[in-house]
């Protein structure tokens, strides 16, 4: 039987999570049917700030969310979770009341389930974008492409790119490019990035930094993301490059707007699965040029 809460939702203290809470937070992802994820959450309770509600019969977590601030230009926010005893009963409303206090005023944005996007559009939230999440064995398709050195090799060299693995010296170019790409200071979490994947890939244009993508682990796949490029023909190298590093099936969730590439990643047989709402509180569409920006990180910090 469902749990029902017999106190006011207002006496639920909301406290900060630490990577201590990491098997809880991993154990309430689980439960609502998500993949556990530790590796992920590992990377969320450190690059952002994590709140929690404890389950008051201590059963671990009652609910979570997590916010990565990105400086008074915009927070994401991401892993709105609360166990399924306790749903329907204004939990969720609940802590994100607290969360969006927690940022000052600052404009959030999320990526929105079909089932939370009622409550964010109630708390003010609009529609700017979607995600199509496609997932499947990589097989790549016939087409020109460049050099790739450090991995298996890319198709034949035509375009004159180079992608390769990337090294602790790239990482002031990545974020130039990832700042002007994005409009915001993610310093806090691209730092994170050589430790948090699997692989990491630049690509270069006559020793110009244009691209960067990253592979990480969840559950039995690999996921695709950040993917930031200067064109479509440079995103689908750096994927190439980094399927070419796993046996896994891969998985992105790639803006909805990219439709090249999704034809691409359907002809490479990847296949369409859930799709996301992007989100805005208090602010235009996202900064940057979403023109570059293929994919985000993971759909809980954007």
């Amino acid at each position: 039987m469902p749990s029902s809460l017999t106190r006011p939702l207002a006496d639920l203290p909301v406290r900060r999570l630490t990577r201590d809470d990491l098997v809880p937070c991993a154990d309430l992802s689980e439960e609502r049917g998500w993949p556990r994820d530790e590796h992920r959450w590992g990377l969320l309770l450190t690059a952002g700030t994590a709140y929690g509600i404890d389950d008051p019969e201590g059963k671990g977590l009652m609910a979570t969310c997590v916010v990565t601030s990105y400086g008074p230009d915009m927070a994401a926010i991401g892993m709105l979770l609360v166990a399924g005893r306790y749903g329907r009963q204004g939990v969720a409303r609940h802590l994100m009341h607290r969360v969006i206090d927690s940022t000052g005023g600052a404009p959030l944005s999320l990526y929105a389930t079909p089932a939370g996007r009622p409550l964010y559009e109630e708390l003010g939230f609009r529609t700017v974008g979607r995600t199509q999440r496609v997932s499947g064995h990589f097989r790549p398709a016939s087409e020109p492409g460049s050099r790739t050195t450090g991995g298996q090799p890319g198709p034949d060299d035509v375009t004159g790119l180079t992608v390769r693995p990337a090294t602790a010296g790239d990482l002031p170019a990545m974020l130039h490019l990832d700042s002007e790409v994005s409009g915001l200071d993610r310093m806090q979490l691209l730092a994170r990035l050589p430790a948090f994947a699997d692989h990491l890939r630049v690509a270069e244009d006559n020793g110009e930094l244009i691209g960067y993508a990253a592979l990480w682990p969840s559950s039995d796949n690999h996921v695709v993301g950040p993917l930031i490029a200067r064109d479509t023909a440079t995103a689908k190298l750096l994927v190439i490059s980094l399927a070419g590093a796993t046996d896994r099936p891969l998985r992105a969730d790639v803006d909805a707007r990219h439709e090249e590439l999704l034809a691409w990643f359907a002809e490479c047989g990847l296949e369409p699965g859930s799709s996301t709402t992007i989100m805005t509180l208090g602010t235009p569409p996202p900064p940057g040029d979403w023109t570059r920006r293929f994919a985000p990180l993971s759909v809980a910090t954007g």
